[in-house]
């Protein structure tokens, strides 16, 4: 499929400065070649290693003999060795050729420009034999390489795709449908799936390196972003992205997608619409922010919220909102804003709702109290198996704040604060459903009640594994919040909602 590269390689550098004329690398002579001599080195391994889609895998169970189980990897743009080989060659002789302090200045459509003319000429002097659409592939993913983020824009602009996994340079994962796949998808080697991470994350002011190896950051789609980096990643760094889809998800999608009922549907509108104060509770990968971001679709649009997050990531599409994002500490350890500064700062912002993106922290009395002294309607996430075990988490976490209050005045709080608990579960199958909506009624002695409005009842499996099963009401005519919804007017349509469910 490549023709001939040997035989040019040796004169790969003298040639394509030659004809260049773009921004040469005349003031660095010096120091390409030696980042092109040291290149070669670590290039090698992969390409024995990925000689057909299944060969990393066995690396990982040789360890535990010839006869571990085999991953067969997911196609994505019908790369191949050669291919990778031929990248390579032509990507270090266009780093020899350009001056990057140059082709910074110019902006996205010129320099890809650039790069394209240049990579053209070294195909022809190289004298590469390849189709036009591998031309094609091979310029874009350069472009990729030089001015995005690599082998990752493929994945990036799948929508189907809801995480990415990368695990070291050469094994890349995805999740789709909720099930994970090895895919065939590799970096040139270790350095280069660090510059990209660094591209990432210094896009919103924070860095990653041996100093600071752990950080959250997001694209700019809002999608959330997770690095670790050596010495921690023994295997070199390890990238986590988990994907928005580019059209906002509704309320309706999550019905279609069969999450919700419609008559659950209705019932967290009259939750989200009556300013009842919500708590989205999740294991890793249930759709809680997701979930929430469908919540705050029923938010009026002349009140006005703040949002206050880890890594900005909810898309809300009111007129009237605030985001407010964490701050990591600098080198020397200063400088940090953590969730609760936030959520205390908010208090002084004229909020009319409170939306935190994940509760992790002692940031859980804040936003209680906020809950509690007029900001009703107030939303939250946090990670829990259950409704009642999201009440504990939260009582836990309020202890963790080093607040020397007893367990029932805690609990009390929890209790005047929290009006519904929406539980999200991500089941076997992959797929994601709401499993409960649960309201908070009070306490009885040392313990929390609570009620289930609707729970999904499981009745098997279909043909093809998928769990089979259904919403339903559980029965409660009135549930607690009844006054709060005729007080705006949509206690008619909770009660159809809930009569509808309960047949």
């Amino acid at each position: 499929m490549f023709g001939r590269r040997t035989a040019p390689l040796d004169a790969s550098s003298p040639p394509p400065a030659a004809p260049a004329k773009k921004p040469v690398a005349a003031p660095k002579p010096s120091a390409k070649p030696v980042k092109a001599a040291k290149k070669p080195a670590p290039k090698a391994a992969p390409v024995q290693k990925s000689k057909a889609p299944a060969a990393a895998p066995p690396r990982v169970a040789s360890s535990a003999g010839s006869d571990g189980p085999k991953v067969q990897a997911v196609e994505i743009g019908g790369r191949s060795d050669e291919y990778f080989q031929t990248k390579t060659t032509i990507f270090n002789a266009l780093i020899d050729t350009i001056d990057l302090s140059q082709l910074a200045q110019l902006d996205t459509e010129s320099a890809a420009e650039e790069i394209r003319d240049i990579v053209n000429e070294i195909i022809s002097i190289k004298n590469v034999q390849m189709s036009i659409a591998e031309q094609e592939a091979l310029l874009q993913d350069i472009c990729n390489d030089v001015l995005g983020y690599g082998p990752l824009e493929p994945l990036l602009a799948r929508d189907d795709i809801s995480d990415i996994m990368v695990n070291g340079a050469s094994r890349v994962f995805i999740e789709v449908g909720g099930k994970i796949q090895l895919t065939n998808v590799r970096f040139r080697d270790n350095s280069q799936l660090m510059n990209i991470c660094q591209r990432i994350v210094s896009q919103i002011g924070r860095r990653v390196d041996e100093a600071s190896p752990i950080c959250d950051a997001r694209l700019p789609d809002g999608s959330r972003v997770n690095v670790i980096a050596p010495p921690l990643s023994i295997d070199g760094a390890a990238l986590t992205i988990r994907k928005f889809k580019k059209d906002k998800l509704t309320m309706a999608d999550l019905q279609n997608f069969g999450s919700i009922s419609p008559e659950g549907a209705k019932v967290l509108e009259i939750v989200g619409a009556c300013r009842i104060n919500t708590l989205i509770s999740g294991g890793t990968g249930s759709g809680k922010t997701t979930l929430l971001n469908c919540m705050t679709g029923f938010i009026e649009l002349d009140e006005r919220v703040i949002t206050c997050e880890d890594a900005a990531e909810l898309q809300l599409q009111q007129p009237h909102v605030v985001r407010l994002e964490t701050r990591p500490p600098n080198l020397e350890g200063q400088g940090e804003v953590t969730m609760r500064d936030l959520v205390k700062n908010c208090l002084r912002m004229r909020p009319e709702r409170i939306i935190v993106g994940e509760v992790r922290g002692p940031e859980a009395f804040d936003l209680l109290q906020a809950m509690n002294t007029g900001h009703d309607g107030s939303m939250g996430t946090l990670h829990a198996n259950s409704p009642r075990e999201a009440l504990q988490r939260v009582e836990s976490m309020i202890t963790m704040g080093g607040y020397n209050l007893p367990s029932k005045t805690i609990k009390e709080m929890i209790v005047g604060s929290i009006d519904v608990i929406i539980q999200a579960a991500r089941l076997r199958d992959g797929s994601r459903r709401i499993t409960h909506i649960t309201e908070v009624l009070g306490t009885e002695g040392d313990t929390i009640i609570t009620q289930d409005l609707f729970v999904y009842d499981m009745d098997g499996e279909d043909e093809n594994g998928g769990i089979v099963g259904r919403h339903k009401s559980t029965g409660i005519a009135r549930p607690a919040f009844w006054d709060r919804a005729r007080y705006y007017g949509r206690d008619s349509e909770l009660a159809t909602a809930l009569d509808a469910a309960a047949d």
